[in-house]
């Protein structure tokens, strides 16, 4: 019997994107699969349910008979604990789970039998690259950041010669030098601005270089990143020497960008009250670090508020802002992830002990296998 993969659309209201487009929905049926989306799965993204019943899909409005009937669930954000309980023992549940901070929902799987990926946890691996989903929404929400500065910001970017007189470009500092950073580099350069951006990582500043922008260095003592790619955490002492140098660059600037998070921990205070209150009247931060708590100190989460003067946006989801491109590439992604496990006598996943697995996969068989939350669960329970 052909396995059923179910699509769900995303109730969030702050969520636009799908988790499937058609044409990763029509790979599936090719393999022998039987897809079933729920009804508006990618209205959001411009997708009609059409475009799925075309390539295959059939289209279901009864969301809990998806939830209960699905060998292979597929979605974004996660499931709440209600929606758990109606999982299929034995089926492989596909989305981000935010496994460190919601544990509850971890043990619900595990207690459900549901084998659970998460996303955000496939490894940053050569072999893992075509299904890092962070990698390729931090890519559009560095970009997006940008345009949303751009929106807000009272002067234009590019440097300007008319006949009335010369207009400077503006000054835009990027904080952290990841895939997100680096794209709102390149976006802020196509748009003609002076950018100059910092990384703990002394290996980002060949990359900084390449893109046209200045990078700022200052001496933290040791720093790094780890296996995964990411920065490693600074000290208390490391953090301060680091917002002291800063301080003159957020005064100088027009528009900061930060994006430094320490994967599984809250973010990195990187901009200070007194770096806001330092900063010039009509200035603009965006933080892309705000669904981890944020770079950015006074920052509200999914709000933009104004403090002494200094535009401070906290939009959620900087992703779903371009939500076509997002969900092709998401698309892309978890396509690449299913495929990787497709056993083509079976037509089905087949979860292997692998490296990528031994990362992402969360609950298996009744059991919480992922060995960091296992142990985060332990210490908390005893």
């Amino acid at each position: 019997m052909p396995v059923k993969i179910g699509v769900l659309r995303e109730n969030a209201l702050t969520e636009p994107r799908a988790a499937l487009v058609p044409a990763g929905v029509e790979r599936l049926v090719k393999k022998g699969a039987v897809v079933e989306v729920e009804t508006g799965v990618g209205l959001r993204s411009n997708i009609a349910d059409e475009a799925y019943a075309i390539v295959g899909a059939s289209i279901v409005s009864d969301r809990s008979r998806l939830l209960a009937s699905s060998d292979i669930l597929v979605r974004l954000q996660k499931p709440a604990l209600e929606e758990a309980d109606l999982l299929k023992p034995g089926s492989i549940h596909i989305s981000f789970l935010d496994p460190f901070n919601d544990l509850k929902l971890v043990e619900r799987l595990a207690q459900k039998s549901v084998n659970a990926v998460s996303l955000e946890m496939i490894p940053r691996t050569t072999r893992a690259q075509k299904m890092d989903v962070l990698s390729s929404q931090a890519s559009l929400a560095g970009y997006a950041a940008v345009i949303l500065a751009a929106e807000r910001l009272l002067k234009i970017f590019p440097l300007m010669m008319t006949p009335a007189g010369t207009i400077s470009p503006a000054r835009v500092l990027v904080l952290g030098a990841g895939v997100a950073g680096l794209q709102a580099i390149a976006t802020a350069k196509r748009l003609g601005a002076r950018v100059e951006a910092f990384d703990t990582r002394p290996a980002a500043e060949e990359q900084v270089l390449s893109l046209g922008a200045k990078f700022i260095k200052i001496d933290l003592g040791e720093t790094g990143q780890t296996q995964g790619g990411y920065a490693k955490a600074l000290t208390e002492e490391q953090l301060n020497r680091q917002r002291q140098a800063l301080l003159e660059h957020c005064r100088n600037a027009d528009v900061v960008i930060t994006t430094a998070q320490v994967f599984g921990k809250k973010a990195p205070i990187l901009v200070t009250r007194e770096m806001v209150e330092a900063m010039k009247p009509g200035s603009v931060i965006v933080d892309l670090a705000v669904e981890s708590g944020g770079n950015v100190e006074g920052i509200v989460f999914n709000e933009e508020v104004v403090k002494n003067g200094v535009r401070l946006v906290g939009f959620a989801n900087l992703a779903g802002r371009v939500p076509m491109d997002a969900s092709q590439m998401i698309s892309s992604n978890i396509i690449a992830l299913v495929e990787e496990y497709w056993d083509a006598e079976s037509k089905s996943m087949v979860l292997k002990e692998d490296d990528i697995l031994k990362g992402c996969l969360i609950t298996r068989n009744g059991k919480i296998v992922h060995p960091s939350i296992e142990s985060l669960i332990h210490h908390t329970t005893v």
